[in-house]
């Protein structure tokens, strides 16, 4: 008997059948109030959904295999190609079934696919396709970000299980986390990036400590995080001993992808055009040049970003190259989210304050509520050229691994860690 739930659609299906099968499964999976929502645009679509709602319907669009349909249905997929998959997101796009675990989706899982075992695979993906078992990235350290092999947290061999202790920092939705992928020092007697292992974590254990940065913006999505005797059994090790460096890479490459919006989503010229039409700037040239430069960047980030896509689709890591869309990306956002902000003039005036006036209190104020969807992605994109490495760290992979220009030199290369001198 069919599965309702899972559209009738594989490898072999053409392009009309999917189109059909997508309309069969979105009559009958999607709720009514959101499909008639839909029907009057992205606006009044939101004030339909809440994130809630959201949240609560999204494991019937994982078990669908429509959240990554080019994986193989046994993981959670539907194992079409990716012209198949453009179809089934075509059809969708005007639901803006937005991606959850995107850290799953995009770091943890391009890992498993590289280097974990089959039971590994089966074991840990088709719970990030549903959102069932949401990820975050323990890779960064207060003394290792950009220079991320150098790392000090460390992990020590005891029976089938491995002891965690150190401190990571800027991690993204610790708070929200169930898993994380894990960097951690198994011999400092090795050179820094010979001597790592790569873990994957059950953050719901004695000896993990999680602590909220707070931003300019209001929010704490990034989080520092203390591991103190953490335990991790030896199944959820990631490849061989000493060999994380190699695993991070895969992790590293689809992580600059993600950040290099290559991802779903409509186009943020086309949003500007939207915001100065509705604020009646959009007969100024002061707002149309800065929409068209963005505009025709954005253009250059698909043809760069499409360029990666087809090494994916050829069953290749997305490799050094993904830096090139990372960096672009950074900066075309911090431009885009500036001349948003712009256009509201005085309005995007932003303050800091305390909570309820008291000067003891860290936590930020009410007003963070309240600021402009404008402003607070103009002051969230600040950290754009920083996050997923920083822009300085890419245009170097980009020198030394694209353009093939000798390495920076470093004195200590090739030396033990922990005679490496340290910050």
């Amino acid at each position: 008997m069919a599965d309702p739930i899972r559209p009738a659609i594989s490898p072999g299906s053409r392009a009309d059948e999917v189109v059909t099968e997508i309309e069969r499964w979105v009559s009958v999976n999607v709720p009514r109030s959101w499909q008639e929502a839909a029907v009057h645009g992205s606006e009044a679509l939101r004030d339909a959904r809440t994130r809630g709602d959201y949240e609560a319907w999204y494991p019937i669009f994982g078990r669908a295999g429509l959240v990554a349909p080019t994986w193989p249905v046994d993981f959670g997929g539907l194992g079409v190609d990716r012209e198949t998959s453009a179809v089934i997101e075509a059809e969708l796009r005007h639901l803006s079934l937005r991606l959850l675990n995107p850290l799953g989706l995009n770091n943890t899982a391009s890992a498993l696919f590289a280097f974990g075992t089959a039971e590994q695979k089966r074991r840990f993906l088709p719970p990030i396709v549903t959102n069932e078992e949401k990820w975050c990235q323990l890779f960064s350290e207060p003394g290792a970000g950009s220079d991320l092999a150098s790392l000090a947290t460390r992990a020590v061999r005891d029976g089938d299980e491995w002891i965690i202790s150190g401190q990571k920092v800027w991690t993204t939705w610790a708070g929200d986390a169930d898993l994380a992928i894990l960097l951690a020092r198994t011999d400092p007697a090795k050179p820094k990036n010979q001597g790592i292992t790569y873990f994957l974590l059950d953050m719901h254990q004695p000896g993990v400590q999680i602590r909220p940065l707070y931003q300019m913006t209001g929010g704490s999505e990034f989080n520092e995080v203390f591991l103190d005797d953490a335990r991790i059994p030896d199944f959820h090790r990631l490849g061989e001993v000493n060999g994380g460096w190699r695993v991070a890479g895969a992790t590293l490459s689809s992580e600059r992808q993600m950040v290099s919006g290559g991802g779903r989503g409509e186009s943020a010229a086309g949003r500007l055009v939207d915001a100065a039409r509705s604020l009646g700037r959009a007969a100024t040239s002061l707002d149309r040049q800065p929409i068209a430069a963005i505009w025709a960047e954005e253009q250059i980030r698909r043809w760069t970003n499409a360029r990666v896509t087809s090494s994916l689709a050829a069953g290749q890591a997305p490799g050094p190259a993904a830096s090139i869309g990372k960096v672009h990306q950074a900066g075309l956002n911090q431009r885009l989210q500036e001349a948003s902000a712009g256009m509201l003039g005085p309005a995007a005036t932003a303050w800091l304050g305390r909570a309820d006036d008291d000067p003891e209190s860290a936590a930020p104020i009410s007003y963070a509520r309240d600021l402009p969807a404008e402003v607070r992605n103009f002051l969230r994109s600040r950290a754009n050229t920083i996050e997923g490495g920083t822009s300085e760290i890419n245009r170097n992979i980009l020198g030394e691994r694209v353009l093939g220009l000798p390495r920076e030199p470093d004195p200590w290369r090739g030396e033990p860690w922990h005679e490496v001198p340290r910050s």
